[in-house]
């Protein structure tokens, strides 16, 4: 997990098999932030349980929990916002801002984040990345 950018770690749980590129920023702040098995998350993206209150007159922050569950694969430069739930072997797909909870197996995309496929496959790989350093 190089140059991964983790706050407040004890709120965070990462699964097995999970894969976390470069540049991600993991936020525990707001609540817990619980990411599954066989996860695949691409560089840039950020993962948010804490955001500023637009309705409080004082710019209040408020959290929600975020919930990843297994088999999901994050495509590059995705925001994913408190409250959020990605249900199993869902895809979401590059530059996507997720707002609202994901069912299981749905591509999304776009901003906001909209059901644009879904996922065919039976969900049966382990992910074994291995980095190589050059």
């Amino acid at each position: 997990m190089i140059g991964v950018e983790i706050r407040v770690g004890k709120n965070i749980s990462i699964g097995n098999n999970t894969v976390i590129n470069s540049k991600v920023l993991l936020d525990g702040r707001g609540g817990k932030l619980q990411i599954g098995n066989n996860v695949d998350i691409a560089q840039e993206t950020n993962i948010w349980t804490l955001q500023h209150d637009i309705n409080d007159d004082n710019h209040a922050a408020k959290g929600k929990d975020v919930v990843i569950e297994d088999y999901v694969w994050i495509a590059s430069r995705v925001s994913i916002l408190p409250g959020v739930r990605i249900g199993k072997g869902a895809v979401i797909a590059t530059g996507a801002v997720v707002t609202k909870n994901v069912p299981p197996m749905s591509v999304m995309g776009g901003v906001p984040a909209k059901k644009i496929g879904e996922r065919n496959n039976a969900l049966n790989y382990t992910l074994n990345y291995k980095p190589k350093f050059r």
